[in-house]
């Protein structure tokens, strides 16, 4: 059994034992993703149509007898396996992952008990959204009528601090469109964990804040991932509420499985507008955007929306045609760190190794995040993935496991283990750009093909414009994958067409020139992100033609066409 040891929340445990397979009965999500795949029998053996599944953990050696850790934690003995491409030892029989399944049990125990302390039940609406108009064509009441159409969002909150009794300050939703009324008691048990999560990650900090009467409202997000891969995200826009005196901010939290991080902004814009005026004129709007048709890239949709003293309005949303760029903005990542600073976390990320980043304002760690990710096109990162860690889940820094985490700066104390760690800071005039590192992060990359990135990115302009920095940023990264691992395609193996393939390890391997190009390609076939992305691939029986495989094709007959110039 392969288990990738996410800090995960879930509303069904069902890995209590190691001979158990997990089988959610019903939806469950977490903070990361949770990959469970049996590879083989009870007797050993791989089932038909199945490839043996690596684990791939970041686990450290030494993490287990380490005095710096929970007892529950240390008490886990066994050896584990390292991050790509270092000497660390290897991974024991399955007694270990029993012993790690405790251990993601005991910590998962107390993040429970964290979250019981730390966020009651969202308390009811203060202000229900009114009756949901006759459903449009297409849809069922609230719910879509096929899996293949799509909501622009699933939920949008306002999440404001009311005062507790006993001091400090507690989240609470004050209003939720839309309202799911008539809904069996396990459903409404699971939108309430839902709603309990959104919470947390409106304000991340805590209880503790001080009313105000400046605040600079700022934009972010966050990711909720489910068992089986798939992720919802939160946009999150934080500011001042309409009023007088000191008070503190409150926020808009919109819940949806599109990733587009611009979009959601330019809704916000619309949602604040109206906020301004009244909350019920808040409705009117996002009914008009949730019976509105979800464009396909580069399509735009118009929203007609009335408000008083203005009349009816048009609102045009347009989704970027990169779909796959949609939800970045490369513009802070390249504002925080230098070319070369990037390319060292790239480095570090590409070997799924454990990374935390630094800084006070959320929106700078969101914005990191995700843009770091998306270099990683088209490869997806596996492991866990939190761009805001709220204070009381703070102890999944301590996760042995790849992780991408985002942290507040006043809570960097509560890192005390720096071992096999790279702690980015993303604080304007840092004095260290890395407060600690593994120190190998600017070897990692075969040196031409690093050079040729740093050649390509030097292109932008200062003043670039996101749309104009995405497209500079991914000409510079794609042909990185393309000259490392394009060659893929030649070494899947179908007997027939229309049937399943093989991956030929070893002679994709082979293949690789120069050697240091070779070197680097053996570790990072090591990794999960590239092992799932090949798995998917052996599924398809005929290859779809994504805009990665059209790239190769481009890049392979550029290659032809120079060979044949040559006498």
């Amino acid at each position: 059994m392969f288990v990738d040891l996410s800090f995960f929340f879930s509303r069904t445990q069902n890995m209590a034992h190691k001979n158990q397979q997990s089988t959610p009965r019903r939806s469950t999500w977490s903070f990361s993703s949770l990959h469970i795949s049996r590879t083989s029998g009870e007797d050993g053996k791989l089932r038909p149509g199945q490839r043996r599944t690596k684990l791939f953990s970041s686990v450290r050696a030494d993490f287990w007898k380490s005095e710096k850790v929970p007892e529950a934690i240390a008490d886990a003995n066994g050896k584990a396996r390292p991050p790509a491409g270092q000497e660390h030892g290897t991974i024991g029989d399955e007694e270990v992952d029993h012993g790690r399944m405790n251990t993601l049990s005991s910590m998962w125990n107390n993040f429970q008990e964290k979250l019981s302390r730390g966020a009651k039940d969202p308390t009811p609406s203060q202000h229900a959204a009114p009756a949901p108009a006759a459903s449009p064509a297409g849809t069922c009441g609230q719910e879509p009528c096929h899996a293949s159409e799509q909501f622009f969002f699933e939920y949008l909150v306002v999440v404001s601090l009311k005062r507790k009794a006993e001091g400090g300050y507690e989240p609470q939703i004050t209003y939720q469109f839309p309202k799911h009324d008539g809904r069996v008691k396990f459903q409404k048990q699971e939108e309430e964990t839902t709603l309990k999560a959104i919470t947390l990650f409106c304000f991340p900090e805590g209880i503790n804040w001080t009313p105000m009467t400046d605040y600079r409202s700022e934009t972010f997000s966050f990711v909720l991932t489910e068992v089986d891969g798939s992720r919802r995200n939160g946009y999150c826009r934080r500011l001042l509420p309409h009023g007088k005196g000191a008070r503190p901010p409150e926020a808009y939290c919109i819940i949806s499985r599109v990733a587009c991080f611009g979009l959601f902004s330019k809704i916000f814009d619309e949602v604040e507008k109206r906020r301004q005026i009244a909350m019920a004129m808040i409705y009117p709007f996002m009914q008009s955007l949730r019976e509105a048709p979800f464009p396909a890239p580069g399509d735009t949709v118009k929203i007609k929306s009335f408000i008083p003293e203005s009349g009816t309005e048009i609102i045009s949303l347009t989704r970027p045609l990169d779909s796959w760029l949609e939800h970045v903005n490369f513009h802070t990542l390249f504002h925080c760190l230098s070319d070369a600073e990037v390319l060292q976390v790239f480095a570090a990320t590409v070997l799924e190794r454990r990374i935390i980043f630094v800084a006070e304002e959320l929106s700078t760690l969101s914005q990191v995040i995700h843009a770091v990710t998306a270099l990683l096109y088209p490869f997806t990162w596996q492991h866990t993935f939190i761009s805001i860690v709220p204070e009381i889940l703070i102890d999944v820094v301590m996760a042995p496991t790849p992780y991408l985490l985002g942290v507040q700066k006043h809570m960097l104390d509560c890192v005390t283990d720096h071992t096999d760690l790279l702690i980015v800071d993303l604080t304007e005039g840092a004095e260290n750009t890395f407060i600690t590192s593994m120190g190998d992060e600017n070897t990692i990359l075969p040196r031409k093909l690093e050079e040729e990135i740093l050649l390509a990115l030097s292109a932008r302009k200062e003043n670039s414009t996101p749309e104009e920095l995405k497209k500079v940023v991914s000409e510079a990264f794609l042909p990185f994958f393309i000259k490392t691992v394009g060659h893929f395609t030649s070494h899947m193996k179908r007997e027939r067409r229309g049937q399943q393939g093989v991956f030929q390890k070893k002679s994709f391997s082979k293949a690789v020139e120069p050697k240091a190009t070779r070197q680097f390609v053996k570790k990072f076939m090591q990794t999960q992100m590239f092992d799932l992305f090949i798995q998917e691939l052996e599924q398809q029986p005929v290859l779809k033609e994504g805009v990665f495989q059209k790239k190769i094709a481009e890049y392979q007959e550029k290659r032809k066409a120079e060979k044949a110039k040559k006498p």
